[in-house]
């Protein structure tokens, strides 16, 4: 038996195993599925892989498979062409090898052009760099050989003064009690100075996301400065649009790490093990009870334990000592800066017809005169929602949004449009009459005896 059959048979007894219970069980026996649920909630040893759960649709699909064709259904089908590219030719794919073979270092993408600019590579053949690269790792191209000098200049960096560079990463809590019975996830935010080991500010959250985060930096910047530079990572929440003009604003560097590259932020990472190793054990039911709880006993330690406990990485003292040390530097914030106009998110949204926008769940009502019209609104997602809301429109501030009140809108007069024509300019003077008031009686008569001579003349000639 090969190694390969040997391997195809190791995987066939482990699924085997994996149902030899069930299999004695009924189709339609009550409890099967839920015992195929703990089988899939629960960590195996899987022949031929770093996989340590099997999903409970691929259990069912073993025990249906078995109940069919017996052992030998359970025995993984090889591929005809296992170890070749089906979507690219032989000669193409002999091409790339022997490019690849000859220049190690070349990235996937130049040996593409490489191998088009040979003429040899047929135009409408399509080569995905993701299937190029699959073809050199089966081929054994794509592992660094023993010798191969790396090309990674890896050194260990430490700032000299404070505030020079924050870091900044999100650790997963324990979880918490939110209302009565619901319990919660929770998410250490946190901040780290690189030269002292200070944590500026840091708070177990329900999220990690922006709006979670920014007011985690708001409190780090009021309590110990704004850094130089800000050293984060590439989550969604340190990539935010929000987060960079807030930093360009401060003048604070925001530089993220490279992508699968964590060993930059090592430091932070370390205090993170701290964090397990020596909070999170001693944690009791009452200070899981609330998030405020819990942030109550995260700065408890923080301020109590660890800032005066001594560093190995600063020669034995403690972090607060480094930061009396070396925090002669730090840049404060200007008394003139409003940090909490800073701050504010925005968002835009489009003016309904009832002059009515809507903002996280609340309809806030704006000026008649931007109905149509697509604004800018300017909050702080943290206040109630019965606070106005900030609003400009093609950049000009507007007067701001309040909270719909449709009750008192009952009792609101509209200004109804009217039927009359309007113009803006006044219309002109009707001209004077030469017609005197004190003569208008004496013209009168006259008209009237002129008017009985004519009918006694009428009547003479009938006669």
């Amino acid at each position: 038996m090969n190694d390969v059959d040997h391997q195809a048979q190791s995987v066939a007894l482990f699924r085997y195993g994996l149902i030899a219970d069930l299999v004695q069980m009924k189709a339609d026996k009550k409890g099967l599925y839920a015992r195929i649920r703990e089988k899939a909630a629960a960590e195996h040893t899987i022949p031929g892989t770093t996989r340590t759960r099997v999903a409970a649709e691929t259990i069912r699909d073993w025990l249906k498979r078995y109940r069919r064709g017996g052992f030998d259904a359970l025995v993984p089908r090889r591929r005809a062409d296992r170890g070749r590219a089906r979507s690219i030719p032989e000669p193409v794919a002999e091409l790339l090898c022997s490019l690849k073979e000859q220049n190690l270092a070349l990235s996937v993408r130049l040996l593409i052009s490489e191998a088009r600019a040979t003429g040899k590579v047929p135009p409408e053949l399509p080569l995905p760099p993701s299937t190029v690269h699959r073809l050199f790792a089966r081929a054994g191209l794509m592992e660094k050989k023993p010798d191969q000098p790396s090309h990674q200049d890896r050194r260990r960096f430490a700032f000299a003064e404070a505030g020079e560079l924050w870091m900044s990463d999100v650790m997963h809590g324990p979880t918490v009690l939110v209302g009565e019975r619901v319990r919660r996830k929770s998410y250490l935010l946190a901040f780290l100075d690189d030269a002292t080991r200070v944590v500026p500010y840091c708070v177990f959250a329900l999220s990690e996301n922006t709006q979670a985060f920014l007011p985690v930096f708001k409190q780090a910047l009021v309590r110990r400065g704004q850094p130089g530079r800000l050293f984060v990572d590439n989550g969604a929440n340190f990539r935010s649009h929000h987060l960079a003009l807030v930093c360009a604003k401060l003048g604070v560097a925001l530089i993220h790490a490279r992508p699968y590259r964590p060993e930059g932020k090592g430091k932070i990472e370390r205090w993170f093990r701290t964090v397990r190793a020596q909070l999170l054990p001693t944690l009791t039911a009452a200070d899981t009870a609330s998030l405020d709880a819990l942030n109550r006993r995260l700065w408890a330690w923080v301020e109590g334990e660890y800032h005066h406990c001594p560093h190995r990485g600063l020669d034995g003292e403690t972090p607060l000592e480094r930061w009396a040390k070396s925090a002669a530097h730090v840049r404060y914030i200007e008394p003139g800066l409003d940090l909490d106009e800073l701050f504010l998110f925005e968002v835009k949204r489009r003016v309904q017809k009832d002059r009515t926008v809507s903002l996280n769940g609340v309809v806030y009502e704006v000026d008649a005169a931007l109905v149509g019209e697509t604004v800018t609104l300017r909050f702080d997602p943290h206040a109630p929602p019965t606070r106005p809301v900030q609003v400009s429109h093609a950049g000009k501030p507007m007067p701001s949004a309040t909270p719909l009140d449709a009750y008192a809108n009952c009792f609101v007069k509209r200004n109804r449009p009217s039927h009359t024509l309007e113009t803006d300019t006044p219309p002109p003077e009707p001209p004077r009459s030469r017609l005197a008031l004190r003569n208008l009686n004496r013209r009168d008569d006259e008209h009237t005896v002129g008017a009985d001579d004519n009918n006694n003349r009428d009547n003479e000639e009938h006669v």
